[in-house]
């Protein structure tokens, strides 16, 4: 059921009052409303509806359990279990933007293949909360899910193209795209090397938005359309998923919207190598030694661990603008599932103010992320015999660490650098996210970006 919010209530919508577990008793709500809610075993649990009536049996509000602790998103539940109409909050809420956040998100629902929803069930906007922003933040996650969700028969390099190319018609910015043997011409030979085996050329697609003079901000994404794993084939069970391998494209995408959207005072590119990890007859191969966009050489261990490869180019060319802040965002390995599950997406940084800056936004907004440390003991697993290193380890220890230690190599003019391995998934459906493509971090990283850069 769609969802959206509006200005302010009207004379006709009905009321929704927040109960805390065990907090009946001090939600405003008359002896009838109490004792129907106990009557029905309503206590406050997080993210329990119950629809109340009037004298003659219509719909007139409803009671919703925001538990105790629990995060504000549980209004996603709202936009699903609410009858179709107008509601409004009674009273206030301790985090009205996220209140109003979640209730959009709760209503996603990816619909490019199905007969869409025409119900809508509309929230006047809690008080507190900004209208506009709430929207903002709203559309950029509904842009990561629709570009992750959709399969790679239509999110293909270049349909990801056509997606970059239209939010840089929404904000006025340029974008320049490179393709092909152009690649090798320009000096991005990882990139050619991993995409030239696909369907459709490999790209760097190159986005630029804000004044010259203003403080350099560079996301990175992952843009890999379909993995198979290339010649060291993933198993069909592990393919099921490869459409959203390029779920950091999409999410530094969606933060380059609110980016732009919100007016940020910040020079802002956005690189996306777009390429397939395909299987043909001139697949690189395990064993093959590439030569960098820096200069390093790289010898291929396994062509499954394609996604560094491609991202290296492209964070070596932002790197060399020596921005204030390089991001970058990946789906990059499983091991950071393993040590973190899909929920908490691990990050690494070189800069200590930037991680506890990220530490203060993640809780702000409800955005978990955590950081990981760059162990640089463990860049020796990364050698190799006959070139500068190899693109995995041997032991299969510390996987998502090893893997920002490769990705670190190619950054060194950078003021701050991160990176994000991100899941970019939601296994379980929770009450502001269905199952499928999400988008993780951003909504922090634009957080941080609007306390380090307007203030």
């Amino acid at each position: 059921m769609p969802a959206e919010i509006t200005a302010k209530k009207t004379r006709t919508s009905r009321p929704i009052w927040f109960v805390r577990t065990g907090g009946l008793d001090d939600a405003g709500l008359d002896a009838k409303a109490i004792a129907w809610a106990r009557a029905n075993g309503f206590e406050g649990q997080a993210g329990k509806l119950l629809l109340l009536a009037d004298a003659a049996g219509t719909v007139s509000g409803a009671l919703f359990g925001i538990g105790k602790g629990e995060t504000p998103l549980v209004s996603g539940k709202l936009a699903t279990g609410l009858p179709e109409g107008a509601w409004h909050i009674a009273g206030t809420t301790d985090d009205p933007e996220l209140v109003a956040l979640g209730f959009l998100l709760g209503g996603y629902k990816f619909t490019r293949y199905l007969k869409k929803d025409t119900k809508t069930v509309s929230l006047a906007t809690p008080e507190g909360a900004g209208k506009a922003e709430v929207r903002r933040l709203a559309r950029a996650v509904a842009l990561a899910r629709d570009l992750i969700n959709t399969p790679t028969n239509d999110m293909g390099p270049v349909a990801l193209e056509k997606e970059a190319e239209a939010l840089a018609g929404q904000h006025d910015a340029a974008i320049s795209v490179v393709k092909g043997a152009a690649l090798l011409k320009k000096n991005l030979p990882m990139i050619h090397a991993v995409g030239r085996a696909g369907a459709e050329e490999p790209r760097l697609i190159d986005l630029r938005w804000g004044k010259r003079d203003a403080p350099k901000v560079t996301l990175v994404g992952k843009g890999v359309c379909f993995d198979t794993g290339g010649l060291d084939i993933k198993p069909a069970s592990s393919m099921l998923l490869m459409k959203k391998d390029m779920g950091g494209a999409a999410n530094v995408l969606a933060l380059a919207g609110i980016i732009m959207d919100s007016g940020l005072p910040v020079r802002l590119r956005v690189l996306i190598p777009a390429v397939e990890n395909a299987i043909s007859a001139n697949a690189f191969r395990p064993g093959d030694v590439l030569t960098s966009r820096k200069g390093l050489t790289v010898e291929i261990g396994n062509t499954d661990a394609e996604g560094r490869l491609v991202l290296a180019d492209a964070l070596a060319l932002a790197d060399e603008e020596e921005p204030e802040l390089l991001i970058d965002m990946a789906t990059l390995t499983g091991a950071a599932r393993v040590a973190l599950g899909p929920d908490l997406p691990p990050f690494y940084t070189n800069d200590d103010g930037f991680a506890a800056a990220m530490a203060e936004a993640s809780s702000a907004v409800a955005d978990p992320v955590w950081r990981m440390p760059l162990w640089q003991p463990y860049e020796s697993k990364l050698s190799s015999r006959i070139a500068d290193l190899n693109n995995v380890t041997t032991d299969g220890f510390a996987g998502s660490i090893t893997a920002a230690l490769f990705l670190q190599r190619f950054v060194s003019k950078a003021r701050v650098w991160a990176h994000f391995d991100i899941f970019g998934w939601n296994p379980v459906e929770k009450a502001h996210a269905p199952i499928g493509g999400e988008a993780q971090a951003i909504r922090a990283l634009y957080h941080h970006l609007k306390q380090r850069f307007t203030q």
